[in-house]
């Protein structure tokens, strides 16, 4: 759902070729698997296209060659964490929440287990964050874009 959004968002504001994202989980269960059909349709109903995303598990190698590592909750944070090995890498992880302005919850809940509005009530989380992200990294994107 948050690369989705982030992607969005960021092509809006005219940053989207200067920044790649992708999704990954900390486990390996739902390992290419599309999304949960209930976060393509929550999606869906906001104008965003989730139907070709497949699961795939971080691969804590990937550490060096990325600027920004987002965790959703505190637990894959910590997991994160451990996996970064050195103080740089460990200093990449945030938390999406932490770009939410006017705060919120620490972390993006996990809407699995719940109702459909669950993954609403997410979607709003993960809209207000990405958003918050994008308008701190867009003067930066537009900056280096101009040299």
């Amino acid at each position: 759902m948050a690369e989705v959004v982030f992607r969005d968002l960021a092509a809006k504001a005219g940053v989207g070729a200067r920044v790649a994202s992708s999704s990954a989980g900390t486990g390996d269960w739902h390992v290419g698997e599309p999304a949960d059909h209930r976060t393509v349709e929550a999606l869906h109903r906001r104008g965003y296209d989730g139907k070709t995303h497949r699961a795939r598990q971080f691969d804590p190698d990937w550490f060096d060659a990325l600027d920004l590592v987002v965790a959703l909750d505190h637990s894959h944070k910590r997991i994160l964490d451990h996996w970064a090995l050195t103080p740089e890498n460990e200093a990449k992880v945030a938390l999406l929440m932490d770009f939410a302005p006017h705060g919120g919850p620490a972390d993006v809940p996990d809407p699995y287990y719940s109702d459909d509005a669950m993954f609403d009530t997410v979607l709003d989380l993960v809209e207000r964050a990405c958003a918050g992200l994008v308008r701190q990294l867009e003067p930066a994107l537009k900056h280096e874009h101009k040299r």
